[in-house]
């Protein structure tokens, strides 16, 4: 299957012909409620919809988004990397998985795990 970038997979959450990303499509995609994407993002869920926040939004969305276009390329597609990111412990985090993870604050810690899966270093 052909690699999915970031930009590929962000068009996908776009908010319309907006250039922010939207909640809702990212809510979606995770099959969560905007009140569950509000307490993963750590931005209350007035905030997630209002037009006004938009950039707020679109900064807390992106590591989640980043996150689930690695996931995606690495596993073939957007419907496997939403299941690894709920569901698949990240090995030496004692059985967190990646939404467990960026849940706590530490996307930058799944985005480095992929990074080095992606090179080879966890295969």
């Amino acid at each position: 299957m052909a690699a999915m970038g970031f930009d590929v997979v962000a068009s996908r959450f776009g908010d319309g012909g907006s250039p922010f990303l939207s909640a809702r499509r990212v809510a979606e995609q995770l099959g969560v409620t905007l009140s569950e994407l509000a307490k993963l993002t750590g931005v209350a869920r007035n905030t997630l919809t209002a037009k006004s926040s938009a950039r707020k939004v679109d900064s807390a969305l992106s590591p989640i988004v980043r996150i689930l276009a690695m996931a995606a390329e690495m596993a073939g597609d957007e419907s496997r990397a939403v299941i690894w990111f709920k569901h698949q412990p990240i090995p030496g985090w004692a059985g967190k998985t990646a939404f467990d993870l960026v849940n706590e604050g530490k996307a930058d810690r799944v985005l480095a795990y992929l990074e080095a899966v992606r090179s080879g270093v966890y295969a």
